[in-house]
């Protein structure tokens, strides 16, 4: 109890005097380009996720959830170590290419220049903490699955996993990963049932590329989206969100049938949004407004946190939370500290969201331009203070690019920007953003 003792307020706030000593479990689900309402539970008016929604009935739930950053493996890279994408070096999802080539036929072939750029890439995830190292080192056994760009499982920490990362047998963003959940779940079954074997508490990561293309979900679920008027590729969409939903409730009730739920600390969080087009083109990779970008639609998230009797379950639709705050709520609930180095907040201290006063994101180029300069590769910086969001564009790489400034409590879609009769605001969030991160003017 030394640990939890150690936390002050936060234990006497959000947990039990009379749990048990023994560290939580933790069960991370990530899902993959998926949009901020298309869940039951955020009111969306066709797709139904029965298991989220129960997960989210069950949890202290944040509605005004964001990454900050909506580019999967810069999103990945903050989730596991609580840190920002310019902080952890991991800007974009592969290096950029020389002019002219293509960086995964470079990948494949072993080209030694472009092979050298990803080991330098891949090895920033050794530079820093992450969830498994730091857990690791008070005898939990952690399991990778799914999403996973930073080669071989173990050097991310973790030690047991299905990505090999190996670039010329398709090693890139999760290999033999990816057939999780889209597989079934007996992985990480197998993985929960030796850790408890051994009496260890155990660490899951599961981000299956779900609801992510391709969008081919089972024809059971398409047919149930399949309606009059309603384009095939949005029913394939909202198909894909359902069988995800469907793997979560498969994870859930493993924890349950093993009695492991009361012990079991689950967070959930998507990687980046997704603005769903109509029609999917020549690998479309969402809508305008959504992944990849500054929006709302590539941005923002529900954010779930459960531990049943020792974290309040409620529902909030005001409080500001990013993915930098879930490796601190992680440590804190397993009684350890929190390297100074790690900017978020636990999401159990009430007094600290309270006042916290803004949140930051940052969005980059695909492809990262300088390996060892951050700014080389970005495009906007973003504030959310309250409802106003300022998205701040960095002018040495879009140059004729302007701030944008939205009031989100009207305009939750983000259609009218009131950059020009809002200057004051603009001059405060600008100030913020540059003492949060401080690159220069943007304009």
């Amino acid at each position: 109890m030394q640990k939890l003792i150690g936390l002050g307020l936060l234990v006497i706030t959000f947990f039990s005097p009379l749990a048990p000593a023994a560290p939580p479990n933790v069960v991370m689900i990530i899902s993959d380009d998926h949009g901020w309402g298309d869940y039951g539970f955020m009111e969306h008016e066709a797709i139904q996720t029965p298991h989220l929604d129960r997960l989210a009935s069950g949890s202290l739930t944040f509605t005004r959830g964001y990454v900050p950053t909506s580019l999967c493996r810069p999103s990945l890279a903050t989730i596991i170590t609580g840190l920002y994408p310019h902080q952890h070096g991991i800007t974009g999802n592969d290096p950029r290419p020389p002019e002219g080539l293509n960086g995964y036929k470079l990948r494949r072939e072993g080209d030694p220049q472009y092979t050298a750029k990803l080991e330098q890439l891949i090895g920033r995830i050794e530079a820093v903490p992450t969830l498994p190292r730091l857990l690791g080192r008070e005898g939990y056994v952690s399991l990778q699955t799914g999403k996973w760009w930073e080669g071989h499982y173990s050097r991310g920490g973790f030690t047991h996993g299905m990505t090999h990362g190996d670039p010329q047998r398709g090693g890139r963003h999760g290999d033999e990963g990816l057939k999780i959940g889209r597989d079934g779940m007996q992985p990480i079954f197998e993985f929960i049932d030796s850790a408890v074997a051994q009496k260890k508490p155990f660490f899951v990561w599961y981000a299956p590329l779900l609801p992510h293309l391709p969008h081919n979900p089972p024809q059971r679920l398409l047919d149930k989206y399949t309606t009059a008027g309603r384009p095939e590729a949005v029913a394939k969409y909202y198909a894909m969100v359902e069988w995800f939903d469907e793997t979560c409730g498969e994870l859930l009730d493993h924890l349950d049938r093993k009695e492991l739920t009361q012990n079991t600390l689950v967070i959930y969080i998507a990687d980046n949004g997704w603005t769903q087009p109509a029609v999917i083109e020549n690998g479309a990779i969402g809508g305008p407004r959504g992944k990849r970008t500054a929006y709302e639609g590539g941005t923002r998230t529900p954010v779930m946190v459960r531990w049943p009797g020792r974290i309040e379950a409620r529902r909030d639709d005001q409080t500001l939370v990013s993915a930098i705050d879930l490796a601190p709520t992680v440590l804190a609930a397993c009684g350890l500290p929190v390297p100074k180095t790690m900017p978020g907040l636990n999401l159990t201290d009430h007094d600290a969201l309270s006042s916290r006063q803004a949140i930051f994101g940052e969005t980059f180029t695909h492809d990262v331009a300088e390996l060892d300069d951050p700014l080389a590769s970005l495009l906007t910086r973003w504030c959310i203070d309250g409802h106003w969001k300022l998205i701040l564009p960095y002018a040495r790489n879009d140059p004729g690019a302007k701030a944008e400034l939205y009031h989100l409590a009207g305009d939750p879609g983000e259609q009218q920007d009131l950059a020009a009769s809002h200057s004051e605001v603009i001059r405060r969030l600008a100030s913020r953003v540059d003492r949060w991160w401080p690159v220069g003017r943007s304009e």
